[in-house]
């Protein structure tokens, strides 16, 4: 096999710099889609049928649809909404992981919080905390620290899903992948150095979330 390592440092500061906005682009998502997660999630634990009908809705909308397509969504849809011609790849492709990376959040939630004890919740209304404090102070951290196995797979797998915003021109590591390749037309070398990369930073997270799983692990026992 013809392998020409030249060609890779040629184009390597372009797709650091496409891997640069893959790491933005996925930070904002998933921080964002815990945000937005940990609210449609107390939504549908709600006891107002219209919010959780509301919230299940989201969710299964966004589940149920690719993310090709709801990034189609947001950048040509979002524009006729707003009454303008366009918005910019960088907003609409973030937008769209945002929103999400939101519905696979709150899942994430749900079913951290439902595991958690329910006398946990009585014992701590019996001690005269409202639903609010007994969540924010009981509930919720017990859960966070629960769901941080599956945050860590949905950061890896958003990282690998924002490859999809290429096809609207956002310059991130595919996309420069892209570009390497039409002015290389070397397909192996280009796609071969993008998935190293790609790998680099998926090995990366699973090691930090490691490590938090550990840390928090050893807080327990020491507690």
């Amino acid at each position: 096999m013809d392998f020409r390592i030249e060609v890779v440092t040629k184009y390597l500061p372009m797709l650091l710099q496409g891997m640069k906005m893959t790491v933005q682009l996925t930070s904002i998502a998933v921080t964002a889609g815990t945000i937005i997660g940990l609210f449609i999630s107390l939504l549908r634990l709600s006891r107002f049928k219209p919010l959780v009908w509301l919230a299940r809705a989201y969710v299964d909308f966004l589940r149920g649809t690719p993310l090709l397509v709801q990034i189609f969504l947001v950048h040509y849809g979002l524009p006729r909404l707003l009454g303008t011609n366009s918005i910019s790849p960088d907003i609409s492709g973030s937008i769209a992981l945002c929103i999400n990376s939101g519905a696979y959040t709150a899942e994430i939630f749900r079913a951290g919080i439902q595991s958690i004890d329910r006398g946990q919740m009585e014992a701590a209304r019996s001690l005269g905390m409202t639903y609010a404090q007994a969540m924010y102070y009981i509930i919720l951290p017990q859960a966070f620290k629960r769901c941080i196995p599956p945050l860590g797979n949905e950061f890896i797998a958003m990282l690998k899903d924002s490859s999809l915003v290429s096809v609207i021109a956002l310059r991130e590591l595919t996309q420069s992948g892209r570009i390497m390749l039409t002015r290389s037309f070397r397909p192996i070398e280009t796609w071969l150095t993008v998935a190293l990369l790609y790998l680099i930073m998926t090995l990366t997270i699973s090691q930090l979330v490691s490590y938090l799983e550990r840390r928090f692990a050893k807080d327990d026992h020491g507690e």
